[in-house]
């Protein structure tokens, strides 16, 4: 691949709810770190997914292998099958929007192309992680298409969201975390960012969210719903350990304008109940939704605030179905929807 930027090259990310041709995931393994005791409580949850995606578009699968893909296909029985596509690209979790590659378009071709961020199991927590740390490069191979190579850069997908009018929202306790890129500093972080998404300006939140072991990513708290607009989660009970930071991102959101100088428009979102298992506290929240091109996937918890949480994301999505899908097992993973899923922009 050229040495030449992304960005000089005219690419940039697409925000999420733009045109997607498919949406990528990566089936998990019994062997697996993400679900100790609870691999097949959380199989459910994957079928709702990815049932729910194939009436949206094309579902991409990563599976280990003939037999894997096997027995994935005999599990999702109520997805067009025409819609299901399966690669045999070994991983060690789940977790797509991190281990896959950020795609990245431009107007003329080739219109798609890949990034590959190096992995590092969000700062050595868990291993192995070799074979996600290779994923992102095998799927832009296997489609086909120029993979930009960034190993030097640990960046994971849900550390970032953009509005696809070059601005990209992000952490500080994520991307500033000396277990990722102590060898860069923050102006050098928000170059290779401008580099590799093609934006131009980068907006920075504190922390994450309680249980959340990826040190804070946005996609658990703040999320882009248009080019102007946020949804971005509140905790009302003071006494609550989330409730100070997100009451400091709230308070930072209102106070930043986008690149043209309007102001950001800022909805707000309810979190779910405490969750915790075997004394962790999970990272449960309804900001891990994911946009398809018909349907928003909705992490919902049996709790009283997820119809609060519905509601919102149909004022803000009104022509597409809100899907919501009990993630009260799949959140022992410490993730949900949008972590388990890549997003193929249409080109």
């Amino acid at each position: 691949m050229s040495t030449s930027t992304p960005a000089k090259q005219g690419y940039a990310m697409p925000a999420e709810w733009q045109p997607h041709e498919a949406t990528w995931i990566s089936w998990p393994h019994p062997e697996g770190n993400s679900f100790p005791g609870a691999y097949a409580k959380v199989i459910p949850a994957f079928v709702k997914m990815a049932e729910a995606l194939a009436h949206s578009e094309i579902v991409r699968i990563n599976v280990k292998d003939a037999e894997q893909e096997k027995q994935v296909r005999g599990l999702l029985k109520g997805a067009p099958p025409e819609r299901l596509e399966f690669f045999h690209i070994a991983t060690n979790e789940p977790w797509c929007r991190d281990h896959g590659p950020i795609f990245v378009v431009k107007k003329d071709a080739p219109r798609l192309a890949a990034i590959n961020f190096g992995f590092n199991a969000w700062g050595y927590k868990l291993s192995p992680f070799e074979e996600d740390d290779e994923a992102a490069t095998h799927m832009g191979n296997k489609l086909g298409v120029p993979v930009f190579e960034y190993e030097d850069f640990i960046l994971e997908g849900g550390s970032v969201d953009v509005n696809g009018k070059g601005t990209v929202l992000t952490t500080e306790s994520c991307l500033l975390n000396p277990n990722r890129n102590s060898h860069l500093n923050r102006s050098e972080i928000e170059t290779k960012l401008r580099e590799c998404l093609g934006v131009s300006q980068v907006l920075w939140l504190g922390d994450g969210i309680e249980g959340d072991d990826t040190d804070g990513h946005v996609d658990d708290i703040t999320r882009f719903v248009s080019e102007d607009t946020v949804v971005t989660v509140v905790e009302e009970d003071e006494d609550d350990p989330n409730f100070q930071p997100l009451r400091v991102n709230l308070e930072l959101l209102q106070s930043m304008s986008l690149k043209d100088g309007r102001p950001l428009n800022v909805l707000k979102l309810p979190m779910p109940a405490r969750i915790a298992r075997e004394g962790q506290r999970l990272p449960a929240s309804y900001a891990n939704f994911y946009i398809a091109n018909t349907k928003v996937l909705l992490p919902v918890y049996h709790d009283t605030n997820d119809a609060w949480a519905a509601s919102v994301l149909k004022e803000v999505f009104p022509t597409r179905e809100i899907v919501p899908i009990d993630c009260r097992e799949l959140i022992w993973g410490l993730g949900a929807f949008h972590c388990l899923t890549q997003q193929q922009p249409a080109v």
